[in-house]
């Protein structure tokens, strides 16, 4: 009898525990902690570009361009 009492009331702590807690769900990177998310406005973040350092990027490709120092030009 007892046994069945303890089995019973942790069955029921597993059912009620998560039903009070409430809910999470993790969807496109975002945890949203509302059942209604689709209701909600998406949160807009727009993309990086490809190289961060775009002057920097832009620099080292104008070096890279130019002709080798002390190189003959036409060979």
């Amino acid at each position: 009898m007892a046994r069945t009492r303890i089995l019973m009331l942790g069955l029921g702590l597993g059912l009620v525990c998560p039903a009070l807690s409430g809910c999470q769900t993790h969807v496109g990177g975002m945890t949203l902690p509302s059942a209604a998310y689709l209701e909600h406005p998406p949160q807009y973040i727009p993309p990086s570009p490809p190289f961060a350092h775009t002057r920097e990027l832009a620099q080292q490709e104008e070096i890279a361009s130019r002709p080798a120092p002390g190189a003959v030009p036409g060979r």
